[in-house]
């Protein structure tokens, strides 16, 4: 892979990440603040995300693969979402906000894939030049949390001042130079011919359905589910949590659980290799445990290390659990079914998890809403951290100790 083309890709790895991470964490605080929307309706608002991972193997199955070049659909997708991103900013009640939001994530959530296709189609060794450029784009969402921050729009005056509508403009702007820029990349052709007979169950990787009469894999497929819903606390209530109680620049204090998902990745293979499987994914899952614990009794005041304490968890979080889970799926699967497997574990996951967890978390922040944007917290966070234990517990009791071969 030549000098320029690692540019070309990292650059467009950054943006990729830039756009999700300039407005997705902080729509939480600009929703209840901006177009008083209730719990429920962010609930809806972040659902968005589980209908983009379900519709999106779609777009990627019919259409990607089979009649198009993957960076011109990357570069139409991206086009239309800086259009969709405009009419966001624009919005002025959540009625006007949801339908776009809702377009705008069926047509981003495949461009996660694309950007990945049209990367390995230039690499000879994706094992060892994936990491280099996929590291660009965690870089693009801190930068994106940290400008937002710096701009002061996730103050306490830029919230009330409307500020965070700039988060959308940004985005709009981003996106459309990712739009653009993408018709600049190397020509990633598609996989098929167009011909060939494809169906609904290579598609969403429903020919992987038969590991699950493996005992542990169906544990850990169940186990992936389920965890997911209190990671979707995280996902939608973190930064509205974090503005709410008085917390400065929490887009900014929100990046470090990226940073840490970059460092704890590198400690991965070392634990993984140590402490096998099994351990690793308990030690995930316990992260949520603390983490949401952190929460429930921190503040904004002597108490704040709490709560940076559990953004810091993420690395944890996500790559002790997610990580490994692709590491395992990919163990079981085998030469066959890999790409099935790991297209069923994300339907599962972002799909069916997520939805059901977005849901829930509306419904119960809703539940503890004590006034105009005041929340009961303490025991908003109590349950999360409850259920990802109880998860944790029926893990470590029904999950057999396996060996997996860990493959950097």
């Amino acid at each position: 892979m030549s000098p320029k083309i690692k540019i070309q890709l990292s650059f467009m790895m950054f943006l990729e990440f830039f756009i999700w991470g300039g407005w997705f964490v902080t729509m939480g605080i600009y929703l209840p603040n901006t177009l008083k929307a209730s719990g429920g309706e962010i609930a809806l608002a972040y659902s968005t995300q589980s209908w983009g991972a379900i519709i999106a193997p779609f777009i990627i199955g019919l259409i990607a693969d089979r009649y198009f070049n993957a960076e011109r659909i990357l570069g139409v997708s991206h086009l239309i979402g800086a259009f969709l991103m405009y009419q966001l900013a624009n919005a002025v009640d959540f009625g006007a906000f949801y339908p776009y939001v809702l377009g705008y994530m069926i047509v981003y959530m495949p461009t996660l894939a694309l950007v990945n296709s049209v990367s390995f189609n230039q690499m000879t060794d994706p094992s060892k030049e994936f990491a280099y450029i996929r590291v660009f784009g965690t870089i693009g969402w801190i930068i994106a949390g940290l400008t937002i921050s710096f701009l002061g729009w996730d103050s306490e005056q830029g919230v009330s001042g409307g500020l965070l509508r700039n988060t959308f403009l940004m985005v709009a702007g981003a996106s459309a130079l990712l739009g653009l820029f993408s018709f600049t990349l190397p020509k990633t052709p598609p996989k098929s011919s167009g011909k060939e007979k494809v169906t609904v169950s290579e598609i969403l990787g429903l020919e992987a359905l038969k590991l699950l009469k493996d005992r542990n894999f169906l544990i850990f497929f169940l186990a992936s589910i389920l965890i997911c819903i209190p990671l979707a606390f995280y996902y939608q209530h973190a930064g509205q949590f974090l503005g709410e109680i008085g917390v400065s620049n929490p887009a900014g204090k929100m990046t470090i659980g990226q940073i840490s998902e970059v460092l704890f990745m590198l400690l991965l293979p070392v634990f993984f290799k140590r402490f096998g499987f099994k351990k690793t994914i308990l030690a995930g899952m316990l992260a949520w445990t603390v983490r949401y614990l952190l929460f429930a009794y921190g503040n904004a005041g002597e108490m704040v290390f709490m709560l940076l304490t559990g953004i810091a968890l993420h690395g944890i979080c996500y790559d002790f659990f997610f990580v490994s889970g692709q590491i395992y799926t990919d163990s079981k699967a085998g030469e066959k079914y890999k790409s099935a497997a790991q297209g069923l574990i994300t339907l599962a996951t972002y799909g069916v998890g997520m939805l059901i967890g977005f849901w829930i978390a509306g419904k119960i922040t809703d539940m503890y809403l004590v006034a105009e944007n005041v929340h009961d917290w303490e025991n908003v966070w109590i349950i999360p951290s409850l259920f990802a234990f109880v998860v944790l517990v029926l893990f470590a009791l029904f999950f057999k100790k396996e060996e997996v071969t860990y493959k950097p």
